[in-house]
């Protein structure tokens, strides 16, 4: 089944050949960090109240950024945007690398997006991303692509979290946090080729906008995406309080470090990249929209129960579960948000949804992090398990009715 997906990569056209190249290239420096960026910072005596306000600091930036970039790009292009976010990756990577002091250090955390683990994706810049790849595509070939893109994140999230693996290996000449540094090396290389990569696509053409859209159409728009927004703050609050604390989690719950967190990481994210494939004969029978709601209400029951297990196998198997059920539902959920609205507006919707979801995320850390330093380590879980069911019921009143709840996408 997958090798028929990829098989069909060389077909594609060039600029989604070098976006989702690109992407995959992103993703192995965002697997290494969200195993190994956390771990950095505890080995750095930051109690876990610092590290979420790094990540929360991190997300409002990003909400600022897509707030005024997103709609821009629909104007103006989309092509230096993307390389702007390249040449920030690169200097946050280099600051990283050359030092440990708190300010530079959380300085470049904040515009590096480090420990976030985006799949692949461009931070705030992600909403531009989307609306570039999706540049002309029907309703089936965007659900398809949006596969295949997020699915080749996946992936390579797998292969840098097997990366994380690498302090463990180097303590034995760089003591201490010094065994964590190279892995910004690795950030700043890649963001150098990525670079290379979107350089070399053309500018994509830009949407003419000969006539306003009829006013009550833009209306019933506005409410699609007023109501996106609602179902996306309840799982962007969610994730913010949960998702940058899996490692830091593993680590004070069962003292694990990188050699065994990184290969049940990157299992959880090469099981999200092959489910991702796998959903396409789901969403044909089922849906999209009912697809993303069955997937994700397992998600939901693992969620629940990880917190109580009683060995780090089982909480590892429970993560790895979790994992594939809720990101193997990313890209569906991507390219439904793009369908809510006209071609010439998708820059705005992809901003917007984003957005929903950075702002609640950006509060997360900032609770997880002050109930995991108050020794309430399960309170994080179970509250993340609340909002994302208020997700679920949101997310399906939205599409019922919609052409993407229909099995003919």
């Amino acid at each position: 089944m997958i090798s028929r997906v990829f098989a069909g990569f060389h077909r594609l056209e060039r600029r989604a050949r070098f976006l989702i190249a690109a992407r995959a290239l992103r993703s192995v420096a965002q697997g290494a960090l969200v195993v190994d960026f956390t771990l950095y910072l505890r080995a750095l005596a930051w109690p876990a109240t610092r590290i979420g306000a790094v990540m929360a600091a991190g997300l409002l930036l990003g909400v600022v950024l897509t707030l005024a970039l997103g709609p821009l790009s629909d104007r103006v292009g989309r092509k230096r945007f993307l390389l702007g976010y390249e040449v920030v990756q690169v200097v946050a990577a280099a600051i990283a690398l050359a030092t440990s002091r708190p300010l530079w250090l959380g300085l470049a955390a904040v515009a590096g997006s480090f420990g976030r683990g985006g799949n692949g994706a461009t931070g705030p810049f992600s909403p531009i991303e989307q609306a570039w790849l999706a540049a002309d595509l029907s309703s089936t070939r965007l659900l398809n692509l949006f596969r295949l893109n997020t699915a080749v994140g996946f992936f390579g999230m797998a292969a840098g979290a097997l990366v994380a693996m690498l302090p463990g290996v180097l303590a034995t000449w760089l003591p201490g946090p010094l065994a964590y540094r190279p892995i910004f090396a690795l950030a700043g290389v890649t963001a150098v080729l990525c670079f290379v990569l979107l350089r070399a696509i053309d500018e994509p053409r830009l949407i003419a906008m000969p006539r306003a859209q009829p006013a009550e159409q833009r209306r019933e728009e506005g409410r699609r995406l007023f109501r996106l927004m609602n179902a996306n703050a309840l799982n962007g609050l969610g994730i913010g309080m949960v998702g940058p604390f899996i490692a830091y989690w593993f680590h004070i719950r069962f003292g694990v470090g990188p050699a065994a967190i990184g290969p049940v990481m990157a299992l959880g994210f090469a099981l999200a990249g092959w489910s991702t494939i796998a959903t396409g004969r789901m969403m044909r029978r089922l849906g999209a929209v009912d697809a993303v709601i069955g997937l994700r209400l397992l998600g939901l029951i693992f969620l629940a129960l990880l917190p109580f297990a009683p060995s780090y196998g089982i909480a590892a198997a429970l993560h790895v579960l979790r994992s594939t059920a809720n990101r193997a539902t990313a890209g569906m959920r991507q390219a439904l948000a793009l369908e809510l609205v006209d071609i010439r507006r998708r820059g705005l919707a992809a901003s917007l949804s984003t957005v929903a979801t950075q702002i609640p995320r950006a509060i997360g850390p900032i609770i997880g992090g002050w109930l995991f330093d108050a020794d309430l380590l399960a309170a994080p879980f179970l509250a993340a398990g609340a909002l994302q069911a208020g997700y679920l019921l949101l997310y399906r009143r939205l599409f019922r009715g919609h052409i993407g709840a229909r099995s003919d996408t």
